[in-house]
């Protein structure tokens, strides 16, 4: 049986890792930017469909970001171990709030002329992300001592969960009374509000490489290295193929105005449910790690997901429909805090930028292709027979990685 022993990784609970100054400013930091983030996501989304009403173009939106964050993860994470990540956040986080300023302006004209703008937008943001995401989760390793790791992630977790809720759920309602420029001024200024607290964390000292290691040379590095740990691979490509199938996010316009027919506020509720789910589990998390068995927790959520998708996939009734993402977010929070908990864990500290840039390919590989892969099948098949069949794939992805993945199983801490 797979057992990592960790010293006292669990001894801490509830509020220890906030009674540190940094890792509040963090947590801040983390809220607004979050907040900021899931609300554009959803005025996008939204603005795009009710003026072409396609599901294929609600994919190219994740295709659009995907491409960028794809093509620069890799260097991305050479990058985050080879110049400091704070510098590179500071940077990638300064992008959004530039980016959401020229939305706040596009958004006073015609939307339908916008439309081109708005995918460059999303693209753009793409490339802050290839580059950020890596270098967040090596900022958060020099933020957080070893022996907080857990109930750290459970905090940032909870707190981006949070933030997940009241964007979603908020910008419905900013949309309905005040429309598009009054929802890219509320984005704008979180982002800002994001920029300001990361600058007040101190500058952190990152262990660096000794010898810089050629670019392409330093990326084969994280990648074999990630390889060698079948736990954390197995794991990263049990998210890739249940999220790439099962994700419903896209489509929640079309279930919102053709299917349900409540509008951008519902649209907004929809979007917050999973989230809500999700705190749930994250703040449970602080006190009660789901890492003693994570393997076996990994693989029942992941399960638990899939079903739920596939309720959600068939139901005409708001509340049901709610209720189904609410509970794919509660399991997705338990997966989320296990997978995050094994990737701070088992990666080498001089490794963490460029196994983070090849985990966040994975993400993106199954947040946004697979959104792309949503829309077009939605155009092909129908939304609901879409989305039916991906809660089936992402249960046949479960049974295939318990049969063939005896290390990840088996894992536990």
């Amino acid at each position: 049986m797979i057992k990592y022993h960790m010293d006292d990784l669990s001894s801490h609970k509830g509020i220890s890792s906030l009674m540190l100054p940094d890792i509040r400013l963090a947590v801040i930091s983390i809220a607004f930017f979050t907040f900021a983030g899931r609300a554009l996501a959803v005025v996008l989304a939204f603005q795009i469909y009710r003026i072409t009403h396609s599901p294929l173009a609600l994919g190219w939106l994740g295709l659009v970001e995907a491409i960028p964050a794809v093509a620069t993860a890799s260097f991305g994470g050479y990058v985050a171990d080879h110049f400091s990540r704070q510098a590179i956040l500071k940077i990638a986080r300064s992008v959004s709030f530039i980016c959401s300023l020229i939305l706040l302006l596009l958004s006073i004209g015609d939307p339908r002329s916008s439309i081109a703008w708005l995918y460059l937008m999303i693209f753009i943001l793409g490339i802050a992300r290839g580059f950020a995401d890596p270098a967040t989760t090596g900022f958060e390793a020099q933020v957080v001592p070893k022996h907080l790791t857990v109930n750290a992630a459970s905090w940032f977790g909870s707190t981006w969960i949070l933030a997940s809720i009241f964007g979603p759920g908020a910008i419905g309602f900013i949309f309905a009374e005040w429309g598009a420029p009054g929802s890219y001024g509320t984005i704008a200024a979180c982002f800002l509000i994001s920029l300001v607290f990361f600058l007040l964390i101190p500058p952190k000292q990152q262990v660096m490489p000794e010898v810089r290691e050629n670019v392409l040379k330093s990326i084969r590095t994280g990648w074999r290295a990630l390889l060698k740990i079948q736990p954390l691979f197995a794991s990263m490509i049990l998210d890739l193929f249940a999220v790439f199938f099962g994700g419903a996010v896209i489509l929640l316009p079309v279930y919102a105005i053709d299917i349900l027919k409540v509008g951008v506020r519902g649209l907004g509720l929809l979007n917050a449910a999973a989230s809500l789910g999700a705190l749930v589990t994250m703040l449970s998390a602080t006190s009660h790690p789901p890492i003693k068995n994570a393997g076996r927790n990994l693989l029942w959520a992941v399960a638990g997901f899939g079903v739920s998708i596939l309720v959600f996939a068939f139901s005409t009734d708001f509340w049901l429909s709610f209720l189904a993402l609410f509970l794919s977010g509660l399991f997705d929070g338990l997966s989320m805090i296990v997978r995050r908990s094994i990737m701070r864990l088992l990666s080498p500290d001089h490794l963490r930028g460029r196994i983070a840039a090849a985990g966040s390919i994975f993400i993106c590989a199954s947040n946004e292709l697979g959104a792309f892969e949503s829309g077009m099948l939605a155009s092909l098949i129908g939304t609901v027979p879409c989305v039916a069949a991906g809660g089936v794939v992402t249960l046949l992805v479960v049974g295939m990685t318990a049969a063939l993945s005896d290390q990840l199983r088996k894992l536990k801490f």
